[in-house]
């Protein structure tokens, strides 16, 4: 296991990342009564909680004997969660008494597999890790009474491009290959994945197809799901091999099922993906809007007509406000503060002819929407900055900051209401919003939340999750856009789905494995 690791309390590499600017300490202090100063830091790995592993020494050798195995403290604390607020806390205090006995890492289909196998007949969880991003609760095993034991099935050896069609636009990877690394072994080929979600830098391909990712680029090139073409898992009890074609009448989808399935039904162990040619060009770039209503309504208009660029970032008034302020207010700032919300659009691939072509349209319809050109800068803003949040989030979480995010999605006619209602519970907050994901009949919305830590900060947010899922359903809005299930949201899995659709689910977890022993309350609420 020689890939890069992220540190155990937060996000990317010791030292790595942007850091919060100096000057944002004012807006903290103005906003949310913090003072700025770091007033608290996580524990030393020395410092953690860890139990014993419960792992038996027969149990252990044969593991050993399928694959690789591992079993010290630093791999164990930095396999034992996610990176959702909930799971730094818990990992920030040296709270790691839920991480696995054991992390094991399979070098090819066969020992997953057999894994799975050897795992069901001994009553020992497994917990598949890709690139470790999930801001759900994916990772972390609760309940472990019923097992003898949890290892945490590390895909990062299964990393290889197995093929690559140039002519069809396909490739076919291993799951534990990052997208960063996919990405940069397709353009040798003249091609991209064309799948950049902020977790660019660390999540893996398995990782986004088990959780029906969608990148920042998804409005043009689709959601990861909509790209599968095939599939191949391996489950305790059952291997499926799905695929590769574009599309087939043969019964239903059974690649759907697979998709989103967050490890709760197998390990998938090969992927065909739909991918791109390596833009020749790409142009970002920013408009103002009079307000986020009018901006909503230019991008619906721009769906009905088919002129939607790959990436259309709106923020709302407030996010515009405190990112601008978070910047450093110049030029841009006065030209988009007082009121008017932010607009990022872009275009990528062909030549930079073909991508004006598409522009003109798209300019000329948001001009007759009172929008307000702002030129290739927040563009190029936006691009430096695109995977940045996380790694500013440490930063604020060591001065005091209760700082998560809250996404959803809902058709045109229903999301003024679900922003309003989601508005509404977050009251007390700071928060902002966004709409990053446009299709022909809605879209996405994605609020940042921060607030002044109180005193038990997990139940705070646990009290907040609460309020403004509750609201957001009631509105009409979806339960998850992009971050997936895992167990924070599994309990209202059946508000979306009804007990029907969770009670195919179940059946189909206990054909494919009937010990109960994949990734035990994720997806489906133990």
């Amino acid at each position: 296991m020689t890939r890069r690791e992220q540190v155990f309390w937060g996000w990317g590499e010791p030292g790595a990342g942007p850091a919060l600017p100096e000057h944002a300490h004012g807006l903290l202090r103005a906003e949310l009564g913090v003072s700025g100063a770091v007033v608290s830091r996580p524990v030393a790995l020395a410092d953690v909680r860890l139990a014993p592993s419960a792992l038996s020494a027969g149990v252990r050798e044969r593991l050993a004997a399928i694959a690789p195995l591992r079993d010290d403290d630093a791999i164990r604390v930095l396999r034992c969660r996610g990176k959702s607020y909930l799971d730094l806390l818990a990992q920030r205090a040296g709270d790691c008494l839920a991480a696995p006995d054991a992390v094991v890492a399979p070098t090819d289909a066969a020992a997953v597999a057999a894994l799975l196998r050897l795992c069901a007949r001994e009553r020992i969880a497994v917990v598949p890790f890709g690139g470790g991003t999930s801001v759900v609760g994916g990772l972390e095993l609760g309940r472990r009474d019923a097992y003898a034991g949890v290892v945490s099935l590390d895909l990062g050896a299964l990393d290889r491009v197995l093929g690559v069609d140039a002519r069809s636009l396909t490739a076919v990877l291993e799951p534990g290959l990052r997208l960063l690394e996919a990405d940069a072994a397709l353009r040798a080929h003249g091609l991209a994945l064309g799948h950049a979600p902020q977790s660019f830098e660390w999540a893996s391909v398995g990782g986004c197809v088990a959780t029906r990712s969608a990148g920042q680029a998804s409005t043009g090139h689709g959601r990861i799901d909509e790209r599968v073409l095939g599939v191949s898992l391996a489950a305790p009890a059952a291997e499926l091999a799905l695929g590769d074609v574009e599309a087939s009448a043969a019964g239903p989808d059974l690649r759907q099922l697979v998709a989103g399935s967050e490890g709760a039904l197998g390990v998938l162990t090969r992927v065909a993906l739909r991918v791109v040619p390596a833009p020749a060009a790409t142009r970002y770039e920013g408009w103002s809007l009079p307000g986020f209503a009018a901006g909503v309504e230019a991008l619906r208009r721009l769906a009905c007509e088919r002129l939607l660029p790959d990436v259309a970032r709106l923020s709302d008034e407030q996010e515009t406000r405190v990112s601008l302020a978070l910047a450093g207010t110049g030029r841009l700032g006065r030209a988009v503060l007082g009121g008017r919300c932010l607009l990022v659009l872009g275009w990528e691939g062909g030549s930079a002819l073909a991508l004006a072509r598409r522009r003109a349209p798209v300019a000329a319809r948001l001009l007759r929407a009172g929008a307000r050109p702002l030129g290739a800068a927040p563009g190029r803003a936006w691009q430096r900055s695109r995977f940045a949040a996380p790694y500013l989030r440490d930063d604020l979480l060591d001065r005091g900051v209760l700082v998560e995010t809250v996404e959803t999605a809902a058709s045109w006619s229903a999301l003024a209401p679900v922003y309003g209602a989601a508005r509404a519970a977050l009251a007390g907050t700071l928060h902002g919003c966004h709409v990053s994901h446009v299709y022909a009949t809605g879209a996405s919305l994605y609020f940042t939340v921060l607030a002044r830590q109180e005193p038990e900060p997990a139940a705070q947010w646990r009290a907040l999750k609460a309020r403004v899922t509750d609201a957001i359903l009631a509105a009409g809005g979806t339960l998850t856009h992009h971050h997936a299930i895992g167990r924070d949201h599994a309990r209202w899995l059946g508000a979306e789905l009804g007990e029907g659709g969770v009670a195919l689910l179940r059946s189909l977890k206990r054909e494919l494995d009937p010990a109960a022993i994949m990734n035990p309350g994720a997806l489906l609420a133990a």
